[in-house]
């Protein structure tokens, strides 16, 4: 983000900041978080290298995301200064300043909590010893200017997206899905329906006899919530140690009544797919096989806040803060350092997104102020208004992002532990 409030005390630039564009980033296709947690609570009882281990996949995590924040701040400071706009800071993180030096007119800081940062440029600041009227302040330049200016980070980010897509590429190879048949039952609430009836995590549901000979993931929830205190028949394709061959079984399960009267059986569900990786011959095949994936994860992050936004009161449990993502990346560390690229891409697409939303306090709400001002024939909006109106956006994703991060703390299973 950027701000032209630029003031003396110890925090001048944490309301202005990306810390909140950090905490409100809905995870496409991502199970709730005390789930991803649940590595972070095992590290603190494990062995010491295990714990060593945990450490630096929270790390590694923390780092991509500070470093996705240090693009799109770049984005901005970058357009600013090519064309000559005047610049006074330069912010990764927030908080108290861990250390900060002055090269020239800008002051440039590392802060403690590296979730955010911003460029300050001193429009509004009296002691900054530039006229109101200089041509090179921000908010004097022509409308195109200010368009690029405030849509750098955004594109900054997604270039950065795509390099990220394209050396996953050249170097691990872009993950291909292949659909098989059936649904998989990723996870099972000890207790629920499911698995009272015997249903386990990792188990395939091949079918619903006379209901569902093929089923899908929309089939099978419909059903299941169609169907209180009823049996369901269904078949199950079971591997795991000490099976040979896929084993089916019949299972029978009677759902339990939810509070709006619709049946649930407890369980995770997603489509069955194997995942293999292609791997380009060349250059021009890295470069299509590229493309394919940013377009694909970008139709993910699109579909996944659109449906946020439709259907807020069912998704909003998975709109999360910076915690949360943190221990998203650091279970994807654990799990496989290849799945950092994917991560760090579907967070860059996230977080342009969500800054082109024409919203006060992100970039897309300066947008929108610029783009009005242009419709009015160059007339500038009232510097009053334009500053309520930025006011009461920053202290509404402020508190968003508290609670956000207070929310998602809590819900850490080694904090939950410890309550």
């Amino acid at each position: 983000m950027i701000t032209t409030h630029i003031s003396k005390p110890p925090f001048p630039a944490p309301f202005h900041s990306h810390s909140h564009v950090a905490a409100t980033l809905p995870l496409p296709g991502r199970h709730r978080h005390p789930h991803v947690a649940k590595h972070l609570s095992v590290a603190v009882a494990a062995s010491p290298s295990d714990l060593l281990a945990s450490v630096e996949s929270v790390a590694s995590a923390a780092s991509v995301l500070a470093s996705i924040v240090l693009v799109h701040e770049s984005g901005h400071f970058v357009a600013a200064a090519s064309r000559g706009i005047h610049v006074s800071q330069f912010s990764v993180g927030f908080g108290p300043a861990l250390a900060r030096f002055r090269l020239g007119p800008v002051e440039y800081a590392l802060r403690a909590i590296p979730l955010g940062g911003y460029v300050g440029f001193p429009d509004d600041d009296p002691e900054s010893g530039f006229a109101p009227d200089d041509p090179d302040l921000l908010r004097n330049r022509p409308v195109p200017d200010r368009l690029l200016v405030v849509s750098a980070g955004v594109i900054a980010n997604l270039i950065f997206a795509f390099l990220i897509v394209y050396a996953q590429a050249l170097t691990v190879g872009v993950p291909v899905q292949a659909l098989l048949t059936g649904v998989l039952v990723p996870d099972v609430i000890p207790g629920s329906a499911a698995a009272r009836a015997g249903l386990l995590a990792g188990d395939v549901i091949l079918a619903v006899p006379g209901a569902a000979p093929d089923p899908s993931v929309p089939v099978l929830v419909n059903l299941i919530k169609a169907s209180p205190d009823k049996k369901v028949l269904v078949t199950v394709s079971r591997t795991g140690p000490g099976i040979a061959d896929n084993q089916s079984l019949d299972l029978t399960i009677v759902p339990d009544t939810s509070a709006d009267g619709t049946g649930r059986i407890g369980v995770q569900l997603s489509p069955n797919f194997r995942v293999t990786r292609v791997h380009p011959r060349n250059l021009s095949e890295a470069t299509v096989l590229a493309v394919r994936e940013f377009i694909a994860l970008g139709g993910t992050v699109l579909d996944g806040l659109k449906q946020t936004f439709l259907n807020f009161s069912q998704t909003a449990e998975k709109v999360s803060g910076p915690v949360a993502i943190i221990a998203v990346g650091a279970e994807v560390a654990r799990s496989s350092a290849d799945g950092l690229f994917q991560f760090a891409a579907v967070i860059n697409l996230n977080l342009a997104a969500i800054n082109l939303l024409p919203l006060p306090a992100l970039d897309g709400g300066t947008l929108a102020l610029i783009l009005l001002e242009a419709a009015r024939g160059g007339q500038k909006i009232p510097r009053e208004i334009e500053q309520r109106i930025m006011s009461s956006g920053i202290l509404l994703v402020l508190m968003v992002g508290m609670f956000l991060i207070v929310r998602d703390t809590l819900n850490l299973d080694f904090i939950k532990e410890n309550l």
